[in-house]
């Protein structure tokens, strides 16, 4: 042991004085953000809100950092941990307020996180419509929503909520979806039931099957609220995310009980501000046409023709009665790109109406 001590003496010493040097370079980091703060705060005084969190921004430093890294730090790494340096540098310009669609302790609280670090205030709301609601009062900066699981589909709530708001997407956040069986600590009677959101318990449905057949399965809420009512009856389990199992306390009984193991949700941050132009952006508009043979080619061409490539078309009917259809349309650019401008200018002529949700980095 002493032997082992001695070996390690030299690295360890080595490793305080980089430690002393990194935070050296992280006070120097924070006092650059606190002048950029202070010069914005000048600025106010001119303009009617200053733009304190770009995403076009955060996107291109982690993209420079992560093609820069040698390693042995992974590029997730790497990335999780300059999220938390900006967050903390951000807080020192202004405090930002999230909202997400809760409680405390879904998936997209973690999304909330990951996308804005920990040095930021996150509220919870009860559904998505008042989360969009909270960032059109400016009662908080930002909102995190789910729009799509790679096994469920669209979240069609999200989409409608577009339809209606002028908030602007301004980044999106992919994560994957692992599924966790949730206990009480300590509990070790039959198992009488079960409980999560619907989307949760879909994907699950063949493990829950193979393990619990003859249990019964109720949707609630959430994920999280499920967790909530594990905590309070032993014979309750959920199904629900390591976080949901940190903020109420549960044991995990089985981890990775998803059906589909590359299971992924996408996530919107919504804002009042438009999102500069990043190196790989993303557009989202809503386009509204009559129902007629051959409109959906009449709107995609113009995308053909220029070569802009689509990531998803989704329909939805526009409840107006007048048999007219809306599509959700994501495509690579930037709507400040010539040939972005071109084809919506091309397509805006063609729709009964054309709508940009908004310009934001692509998720790469």
């Amino acid at each position: 042991m002493n032997t082992d001590n001695e070996n390690l003496k030299p690295l360890r010493n080595q490793i305080d004085r980089i430690d002393s040097e990194l935070l050296r370079l992280l006070n120097e980091r924070a006092q650059c953000a606190v002048e950029v703060g202070q010069i914005k705060a000048r600025e106010k005084k001119e303009q009617e809100e200053i733009v304190f969190y770009r995403p076009e921004r955060v996107a291109q430093v982690l993209e420079r950092l992560c093609k820069e890294n040698s390693g042995p730090l992974g590029v997730e790494e790497v990335s999780a941990i300059f999220r938390e340096i900006m967050s903390s540098c951000l807080s020192l310009e202004q405090a930002l307020r999230v909202s997400y669609l809760g409680p405390p302790g879904t998936f997209t609280e973690a999304a909330a996180r990951k996308q804005f670090g920990q040095s930021v205030e996150t509220l919870p709301y009860l559904s998505i419509d008042e989360v969009f609601r909270a960032v059109e009062s400016s009662s908080v900066d930002f909102g995190v929503v789910p729009v799509e699981n790679s096994t469920e589909g669209m979240v069609n709530l999200t989409l409608d909520c577009f339809v209606k708001s002028g908030l602007q997407i301004c980044a999106e956040i992919e994560m994957p979806i692992h599924q966790c069986l949730l206990r009480k600590v300590g509990a070790n009677g039959d198992v009488k039931e079960i409980l999560s959101h619907p989307q949760s318990l879909a994907q699950c449905r063949r493990w829950l099957d193979d393990q619990y057949r003859e249990v019964p399965r109720r949707s609630v809420a959430s994920n999280a609220e499920a967790a909530r009512l594990a905590a309070e009856d032993e014979s309750v389990v959920a199904v629900g995310g390591q976080v949901a199992a940190t903020q109420y306390g549960l044991s995990i009984e089985a981890s990775n009980i998803e059906d589909n193991p590359t299971n992924k949700t996408r996530f919107l941050v919504i804002g009042r501000q438009i999102s500069g132009v990043s190196d790989s952006d993303k557009t989202s508009i809503l386009v509204a046409v009559n129902n007629k043979p051959g409109a959906l080619h009449q709107v995609l061409e113009p995308f053909r023709d220029l070569e802009i490539g689509l990531s998803r078309i989704e329909t939805r009917p526009s409840g107006t009665g007048d048999w007219s259809y809306l599509f959700f349309i994501d495509f690579d650019g930037h709507v400040l790109d010539p040939k972005i401008k071109e084809v919506l200018s091309t397509v805006g002529d063609l729709a009964l109406n054309l709508k940009v949700l908004g310009s934001y980095p692509k998720v790469n």
